[in-house]
């Protein structure tokens, strides 16, 4: 039997957390996927998997062939789509992971435009705030906002988000404007639970930093709905300035502080150390970086 289905039905298998799960990656029955494991743990002697009723769980064997079967793929499917590829463009299949706003407001469409000169791509988009673990799901290419403390990653840095502290026109009409960071504890703050500090703002005023502490009685874990709630007029949001969506523009918020300085990061394209980068990714990277200078949401 071919060695590369047998990797192919680990590694799903192994991402899926599930034989059945791993058949609905690659498209065929969930008998020929645990065929082609038990054939692969037989040519090989050992283990790969430690099997329940629901789920598989890797042994010490299969956590190491994890680590490094995706990448051989990886680059066996680049060198078979650099012969196949021609003028035809990229081929295959692309799974990205994106915060979900950033997601929602630049990456769908920058992807969009990326697989209009590549239609034989595939795009596998998963959308979530809590960092995705890239080996075991199987994600070629993740877009981050903040500071990546994983040292198994390699990033490539886009951009920086910068974020504006914004109020409706009613809410300052009935409240006041804060004049300086300072001000706003005397205000309803409306709490992003996706930041580092939620509670905690920070600026950079005359070369200093300065920390504020802020309360409100609404905390999501959306910019886009503290992006809502402000222009509602519940309280002030620190937000992404790509989050705002034209709301400035149009008069609906109105930012604080000129001259100020609000919490700032960069904007990364992030991907596993140590694996061959296929060449559609290093392409989509390239096509990231420029088009999220032309989209000036940052």
């Amino acid at each position: 039997m071919d060695t590369l289905d047998q990797l192919r039905a680990f590694t799903a298998t192994a991402q899926a957390g599930s034989f059945t799960g791993g058949a609905e990656m690659l498209g065929i029955s969930n008998r020929l996927t645990s065929k082609y494991v038990a054939e692969l743990e037989a040519r090989l002697g050992v283990r790969l998997f430690q099997r329940t009723t629901r789920r598989v769980g890797l042994t010490p064997a299969g956590e190491e062939l994890l680590a490094r079967a995706p990448a051989l793929l990886d680059e066996l499917d680049d060198v078979l789509s650099d012969l196949a590829e021609g003028s035809r463009g990229f081929t295959g299949t692309l799974r990205i992971s994106a915060p979900v706003t950033f997601g929602e407001i630049w990456v769908a469409a920058m992807l969009g435009r990326f697989t209009e000169a590549n239609p034989g791509l595939t795009i596998d988009l998963r959308l979530t705030d809590s960092f995705a673990d890239l080996a075991r799901e199987g994600i070629d290419l993740a877009f981050r906002i903040g500071q990546s403390d994983m040292l198994s990653l390699k990033t490539r840095k886009l951009g920086t988000s910068r974020s504006l502290v914004v109020a409706s026109p009613a809410y300052l009409d009935r409240h006041g404007t804060p004049a300086r960071p300072q001000d706003l504890a005397n205000h309803a703050c409306i709490v992003d639970t996706n930041r580092r500090t939620p509670r905690r703002w920070v600026f950079r005023q005359g070369g200093e930093e300065v920390a504020v502490s802020v309360e409100g009685r609404f905390s999501v874990n959306s910019a886009s709905a503290a992006v809502e709630l402000a222009t509602a007029g519940v309280g002030l949001a620190n937000v992404p300035r790509f989050a705002l969506c034209g709301a400035v523009e149009a008069g609906w918020l109105v930012p604080l502080f000129p001259g100020i300085t609000a919490e700032a990061g960069p904007v990364s394209a992030v991907y596993l150390e140590g694996r061959a980068l296929p060449r559609k990714t290093r392409a989509l990277i390239d096509f990231a970086a420029d088009d999220l200078k032309s989209a000036d949401i940052l």
